[in-house]
């Protein structure tokens, strides 16, 4: 018997995520792969954060803290906020989904960028919400457009800085002039998941200036320049009334104990987020420089990944790459037929990338 489903579910367009390591070496029987696909930390996770967990494992046995007070307070602490401002998740996909659920009623629109963060319009869906989307301008957000795109049943808008997956920004100074255009009664949903890496000083960041304005949410993540990916910790820091809402609705052990304990420690290791957020940036210039050498085009990027033309069709060399032991990301989903999306890695790593590109894109060339 197939039963029938919510029409708003059944147009959904499922997430894709990044091939997994080890199911690479499996298929292809290879040993040490090399993934770049998913944006993660290649330096790992603070040593701290170790011996947290490994501290609090006699302590599996009981439920997690429903409303972790300590990990709220280093983050309130970090950012000069109130504790009452910061609402946790299972991954900033949870914040999102959180949101979509609080906020909107069925049929209200939430206006997003195209192609963006497919848990955006993946969360509207379910609320039973109706996603806008805005296309993007030369690879940027087009903030003029999507001032246009917001209607009377607008509820929600939703900006990413940097931007996924092309890696550009948004300046403080087109957020001030985009955000008054934008109705007072509309949340703003700015997602900062790579902030830490941006280098530019004219790049909006909302913690610069945090809860001046009530509509701003904030998103971040530990996933990235933390490395606590697999621990599953992201958080939001909005307007008190936001996040009652939010605290109201959300599952009471959302965040499990490990990713507490983990992302504690990490916010207190100062030294290792400098030392990742340097490597990163120095993997990104080796990156650009490598491939602007082979006759490429990688745009320019304030975030720990960068978007490359290869001006032929990049799921086939994608394909090959994985044959060659190295995982990125095909960018045809997003519609980007011929760019790739590629994370820093180690030094190595990285070598590894360019060596496999070279022998993929010349023995395409041969065929020729």
């Amino acid at each position: 018997m197939k039963f029938k489903i919510s029409a708003s579910v059944e147009a959904i367009k499922p997430y894709e995520a990044g091939k997994p390591l080890k199911e690479l070496e499996r298929e292809y029987n290879i040993t040490k792969a090399v993934k770049l696909a998913s944006n993660e930390n290649p330096l790992g996770f603070s040593p701290r954060v170790n011996e947290a967990v490994n501290a609090a494992l006699s302590c599996m046995n009981r439920y997690p803290e429903p409303v972790p007070h300590g990990l709220r307070q280093l983050i309130a602490d970090r950012f000069c906020v109130g504790v009452d401002t910061i609402v946790l998740g299972n991954g900033s996909d949870d914040i999102i989904a959180l949101l979509a659920h609080g906020f909107l009623n069925p049929g209200d629109e939430a206006v997003m960028p195209l192609p963006s963060f497919l848990m955006y319009e993946i969360s509207v869906k379910t609320a039973k919400g109706v996603p806008v989307m805005v296309p993007l301008k030369d690879y940027t957000t087009n903030l003029d457009e999507i001032v246009k795109s917001v209607g009377p049943r607008t509820k929600m808008v939703f900006v990413t800085n940097p931007f996924n997956p092309t890696g550009s920004t948004i300046t403080r100074n087109q957020f001030v002039g985009f955000s008054k255009k934008i109705p007072r009664d509309v949340i703003i949903v700015v997602d900062e998941a790579y902030i830490e890496f941006v280098r530019d000083k004219t790049v909006f960041n909302s913690m610069d200036d945090p809860l001046k304005d009530p509509r701003i949410v904030t998103l971040r993540t530990f996933s990235k320049a933390y490395g606590l990916a697999g621990f599953r910790v992201g958080y939001g820091i909005m307007d008190p009334g936001v996040a009652e809402v939010l605290n109201r609705i959300r599952q009471p052990f959302n965040v499990n104990t490990m990713a507490q304990v983990a992302a504690e420690a990490a916010i207190q290791d100062e030294a290792f987020l400098n030392k990742s957020v340097q490597t990163i940036n120095e993997g990104i210039d080796y990156l650009s420089s490598a491939l602007t050498k082979m006759g490429l085009a990688p745009l320019s990027t304030q975030a720990n990944f960068l978007m490359v033309d290869l001006k032929t069709d990049a799921t086939k060399i994608f394909n090959e790459l994985l044959g060659q032991g190295v995982i990125v990301r095909s960018l045809k989903s997003y519609g980007f037929d011929t760019f790739l999306r590629v994370n820093t890695g180690t030094q190595e790593e990285n070598q590894n990338f360019i060596g496999a590109l070279k022998q993929v894109l010349g023995k395409n060339k041969d065929r020729e």
